[in-house]
């Protein structure tokens, strides 16, 4: 049997889980803790108190003739009984005197006496009856008790008898309908996390620090309003129209929390600094809610469960109602009892009292005014579940009172126990919707931010780059920290890995800056900031994954010299490059494109006439189409790297202006086109290194002004002499081929200041290679060179000598005469360097002062 303790606790929930519990629901909890009592208290009462009294129904009074046949004397008769087993017990003899004999009505013995005496006469019974004040029944206590008992189970109606347990169990069923969306696994743990994640946001300080600043936005607006707003100063852009971004470009908009180009930018007071504690607790509440929101949102669950629930105890309320109703009447004080019980007691009808029946009867009446209460209120819940749509959840009214415009409005599962706290406490979902707001998530952001990174902090960060510029690089950071715009010496600003990030008005404070880099960061700007970027801003870096990620301004920059683009750029995405845009770079001249393209995009004209430098590097993706280079003909730098060409593009012969051509990394195996390059009078510098050229035809020789020559890592077997013949030559670079000698005729460039030619297989060097006594660089490492002339003493310029990884035994003593070679410059095997003279390595250990230059 269970106690009064344990049935109670079904009613139990947890007391954070109050806050999902309506009026309605609270109100059904007491009316089935009331009813639990009923059943209680009725329970108790019946197994204590209840108890059946019946009384034989006399059908004919006791005869005082004496029956025919008898005489006055007694007679003796043994009464005989028979026990529950069938055995028949002698009860004793009964003599009867002059007595009457008795009808089957009265009893015929008594169970008390083994032996009964002769009553008296028919005149003293007469008188005894007449005497007494009720009629006699002639049985015994146990006779009664058996009576009792039977009439209990036969007379009385059943629901008299299970009253009390029907209530019991009615009302446990009603109980655990009503928290059964509590306890079922899929919707007990929802639950759990939302109203640990609800009381969490409502006890935060950034819902207190939020709300208030939104309060103090409000005062100050209103006050604005009242003094005029021109006392207050304004942080508006002064650029003229000219360049300014359209309407989409991807700026700070004038409905955002802080910067505003109408309105006054107001200084929020201290409630706005929060502990480091404070702040990372908030960011991690907003992580939360947004993965609860994506997780709850996906199903309506406990919708479902909680309007089951609801139709559940509406139907056995209607069922309860029904079938009780018909049970009022037959509770009743006086029962009729027929025991068929003739032969042990000599009655066949007995008239019984149940003294609960009027307790019982009340207790049912109570019981059904409580269940009709509970049904209305279950009949309510069901109107409020299907009188509004509670699968969607608006925050227009948060929205309204709040700066917080972004709320987003919420469905399903969520949005359902929105509602359901609504019916608690409204504060609390205004509170829980400060942390479904993203502006208000990126305030949290720039406040801890802004604590985290001081001026100080930032200065430490601040370096010198290979060019000797001050240098800030900022990685995966929430935002961009205000302090940066206070360092007003910077040269270059790195912003890497900062999807929110925001360049204010404050940016015109950095006078020098001429170079951002924006990796994986679409920033907005602000107007003013986007008029200093575009007057001052040279050169601008920007790394992507898709091309929605590079910011529309960028391509209104007029004043901009170098861009560089390092992304997915791929066919299919061509046209949607924005790169019409690039006609407002009026001064760009280098454009850099790191990505995979299939064609040049034509929208590159825009600025050929002023493009001077034009890199692309693909990823190994073929680059078919090259009509789009024709156009450009003031480009003297031009880069086609890793583009898979098999062949020189036709294209480039149109460019008069080149200087420079770069076709690294491709799959270029010859190149007898070359002899259009004599057409390219301004061509200096020539880069077919990293492909897989076998032979160098002789029409080279046509490129008269040729200067540098990088043949590296092809498939070379030999140089033909009308290299040779280029008598411009500064440097020639064949290193990593499979060249076997070096001609005699590389005597002849008098102007070669840097060979290269490691990793081939020479094992002779020519004398003539040291009539070219500019020569400053000299490779041969990785060779099969057996010896070195003591003519190397004729490199009076050499600076840089390498002989590592190849067959030499000593190294001439010679060496000691080139004046600006030194041990740092010489790369040879230690052995052989401790093998030469001391006084030569002592010359070669000297430092040097005398400048020279190291390339062209």
């Amino acid at each position: 049997m269970f106690t009064l303790a344990e049935v109670a606790s079904l009613n139990d929930i947890q007391p954070t889980y109050r806050i999902l519990k309506p009026w309605w629901d609270v109100f059904m909890d007491y009316l089935a803790v009331v009813m639990l009592m009923v059943a209680i208290f009725a329970g108790t009462m019946q197994l204590t108190k209840d108890q059946v009294v019946c009384l034989p129904v006399l059908q004919s009074t006791v005869n005082t003739k004496p029956q025919p046949g008898t005489s006055g004397k007694a007679d003796f008769t043994t009464v005989e009984t028979t026990t529950g087993q069938g055995e028949v017990t002698s009860m004793g003899t009964v003599s009867f005197g002059s007595a009457p004999t008795v009808t089957p009505d009265v009893l015929l013995s008594r169970a008390t006496s083994s032996q009964y005496q002769p009553t008296e006469s028919g005149q003293e019974l007469k008188k005894e009856q007449k005497d007494s004040s009720g009629r006699k029944t002639n049985l015994d206590f146990q006779q009664y008790v058996f009576i009792n008992q039977m009439c209990y189970h036969l007379a009385l109606p059943w629901y008299s008898k299970y009253f009390p347990y029907l209530v019991l169990i009615h009302t446990i069923i009603l109980i655990v309908s009503s928290n059964f969306w509590f306890k079922y696994p899929k919707t007990c743990s929802k639950i759990e996390h939302f109203v640990s994640i609800l009381g969490k946001c409502f006890e935060s300080p950034w819902t207190t620090k939020a709300l208030s600043e939104t309060a103090c936005e409000d005062s100050e607006e209103n006050k604005q309003r009242l003094t005029g707003a021109q006392s207050l100063p304004k942080y508006v852009s002064t650029s003229s129209d000219e360049g300014s971004p359209s309407a989409s470009t991807p700026m700070i908009t004038k409905s955002g929390f802080k910067f505003s180009a109408d309105k006054p930018m107001i200084e929020v007071p201290s409630v706005t600094i929060l502990d480091k504690k404070d702040g990372e607790q908030a960011k991690a509440l907003f992580e939360k809610v947004r993965k609860f929101r994506a997780h709850v949102e996906d199903s309506d669950l406990i919708y479902k469960l909680y309007v089951g629930q609801t139709v559940i105890k509406t139907v056995k309320f209607i069922f309860i109602l029904c079938y009780t109703a018909n049970f009022v009447n037959t509770i009743s004080f006086e029962h009729i009892c027929n025991p068929k019980v003739e032969h042990l007691i000599g009655y066949t009808q007995f008239e019984c009292t149940h003294n609960m029946a009027y307790m019982l009867k009340k207790l049912l009446i109570s019981y059904i005014s409580l269940i009709c209460v509970y049904g209305f209120i279950c009949l309510y819940t069901l109107f409020w579940l299907f009188r509004i749509p509670l699968k969607e959840y608006s925050f227009e009214k948060v929205r309204e009172e709040s700066s917080f415009s972004d709320i987003p409005d919420v469905k399903n599962d969520f949005a359902f126990l929105l509602h359901m706290v609504d019916q608690y406490d409204q504060l609390y979902s205004k509170r829980f919707g400060v942390f479904l707001s993203e502006v208000s998530e990126n305030k949290l952001r720039e406040i801890s931010l802004n604590h985290e990174w001081t001026f100080e902090k930032l200065r430490q960060h601040v370096s010198r780059n290979a060019q000797d510029k001050q240098e800030l690089h900022l990685f995966m950071l929430s935002g961009v920290p205000d302090a940066v715009f206070d360092l007003t010496d910077l040269d270059v600003l790195k912003l890497e890995l900062i999807p929110e990030a925001k360049i204010p008005a404050k940016i015109s404070q950095m006078t020098n800056l001429q170079e951002l880099h924006l990796c994986h960061c679409p920033a907005k700007v602000e107007q003013t900031a986007f008029s200093f970027l575009r007057d001052h801003l040279r050169c601008l870096h920007v790394k992507f994954t898709d091309v929605a990620e590079i910011p529309a301004w960028v391509y209104l920059l007029k004043n901009l010299r170098e861009l560089y683009l390092i992304g997915n750029l791929n066919s299919e995405n061509n046209k949607m490059i924005g790169l019409e845009s690039l006609r407002e770079l009026r001064h760009l001249k280098i454009l850099h494109v790191k990505s995979n393209l299939t064609k040049i995009p034509p929208n590159i004209t825009d600025v050929a006439p002023h493009l001077t430098k034009l890199v692309i590097h693909n990823d190994g993706t073929k680059l078919v189409v090259l009509n789009s280079l024709k156009k450009m003909t003031n480009v003297a730098e031009l880069e086609l790297q890793n583009c898979e060409l098999e062949r020189i593009p036709h294209a480039i012969f149109s460019l008069s202006n080149l200087q420079e051509l770069d076709l690294k990394s491709n799959s270029i195996r010859t190149i007898e086109e070359i002899i259009s390059f004599q057409h390219l009078k301004r061509l200096t510098c020539l880069k077919l290194w990293h492909n897989k050229i076998v032979n160098i035809p002789s029409s080279i020789t046509h490129i008269k002004n040729l200067e540098s020559l990088y043949l590296s890592n092809n498939k070379l077997e030999s140089l033909p002499a009308a290299v040779f013949s280029l008598q411009k030559l500064r440097c020639l670079d064949v290193s990593y081929n499979s060249i076997a000698s070096i001609p005699v005729e590389i005597g002849l460039l008098q102007n070669l200041q840097h060979f290269h030619i490691t990793g081939n297989k020479v094992d002779v060097l020519p004398k003539q290679l040291f009539k070219c006594v500019k020569l400053r660089t000299l490779s041969l490492g990785q060779n099969c060179i057996t010896s070195i002339p003591d003519k190397v003493s004729q490199l009076l310029q050499l600076t840089h000598l390498e002989l590592k990884g190849n067959c030499l035994d000593r190294l001439p003593a010679t060496l000691g005469q080139c004046q600006l070679l030194r041990k740092s410059g010489l790369v040879v095997e230690d052995h052989l360097f401790d093998a030469l003279p001391s006084e030569v390595k002592e010359v070669l250990n000297q430092d040097t002062s005398i400048p020279f230059a190291n390339g062209i």
